[in-house]
């Protein structure tokens, strides 16, 4: 039976919307659930305000899926699956997630999705913008389409994991409050079709993201320079972007296989202090 007491708004034409009505904290019977998971499907990030959520109940919802460990990030001590992302008045210039990007595209299984809960939050700034890449893939001509189609890319984890990479850079300089694994061994590399199909709606989306993608599958990363900028340049345009405002204990659930989100630096000198936790995914095709 349908839950009447949930409402849904749309954040923008391209993606995302808030729902109302859902206590998270709450176990969620499967009626409700599936009016969620429809949300999620058809908006691709939905939103959550006024939740008030320990470890626990954060992975009870998300573990309606599958729960995800991160190879590199350390979660909390009694809870390996929440990671906590922090950024103290001090580090100043340093900001997780600053890049646009798909979560842990570095993987043969990247992220089905994440749930990411504001415990601290600036007074003002830190907001996350999300892009639709089913409507990136869907503006392209025609014979754009058809060359991507046959494509493949290799996306690496090294650029922002590995030794001399991102978090390597900024702990060099006392940035960084997070545990990182930074072993140069364990840097990985995946290919993946550049153009993706959702498993569940069966949309074509596009599949790069300038954090991890390297190149083209059998090209080098000068050939693969051009086409994969203008894919950037294309899929963060602004008609294909939402932008949210974090409000303590809000929750954003995005689809990491068919949007990529940039987290905005612009509130150095105040804490901000985030729990995500991921959830499992599958193999691109």
């Amino acid at each position: 039976m349908k839950n009447t007491n949930i409402r849904i708004d749309p954040l923008t034409g391209a993606l995302g919307a808030v729902v109302h009505g859902v206590n998270l904290a709450e176990p969620m019977d499967d009626a409700t659930f599936e009016q969620v998971n429809q949300a999620f499907l058809e908006h691709c990030v939905i939103f959550f305000r006024q939740q008030d959520l320990n470890p626990d109940q954060h992975k009870r919802f998300a573990a309606r899926f599958a729960l995800n460990i991160h190879p590199y990030i350390a979660g909390l001590p009694d809870h390996p699956e929440v990671m906590e992302f922090v950024k103290e008045p001090a580090e100043t210039g340093y900001n997780l997630g600053g890049k646009w990007h798909s979560d842990t595209t570095f993987l043969d299984t990247p992220a089905l999705g994440s749930v990411l809960y504001a415990h601290e939050v600036p007074p003002s700034g830190g907001d996350t913008i999300f892009a639709n890449t089913y409507r990136a893939y869907e503006s392209l001509s025609p014979a754009m389409q058809d060359m991507l189609g046959k494509l493949r890319a290799v996306h690496s984890s090294a650029g922002s994991y590995g030794k001399g990479g991102n978090f390597d850079r900024n702990r060099a300089k006392g940035q960084g409050s997070m545990s990182i694994d930074l072993d140069e061994a364990s840097t990985r590399e995946a290919s993946h079709p550049v153009i993706r199909v959702h498993p569940q709606t069966g949309r074509k989306l596009l599949f790069v993201n300038p954090n991890f993608t390297q190149r083209f599958e059998d090209m080098t990363v000068e050939e693969s320079k051009p086409l994969l900028e203008f894919l950037y340049a294309h899929q963060h345009r602004p008609e294909f972007t939402c932008r949210f405002r974090w409000e303590q204990h809000s929750v954003a659930f995005w689809d990491n296989r068919c949007t990529q989100h940039l987290a905005v630096n612009d509130y150095d000198g105040f804490r901000r202090r985030m729990h995500r936790v991921t959830i499992e995914g599958d193999r691109p095709v």
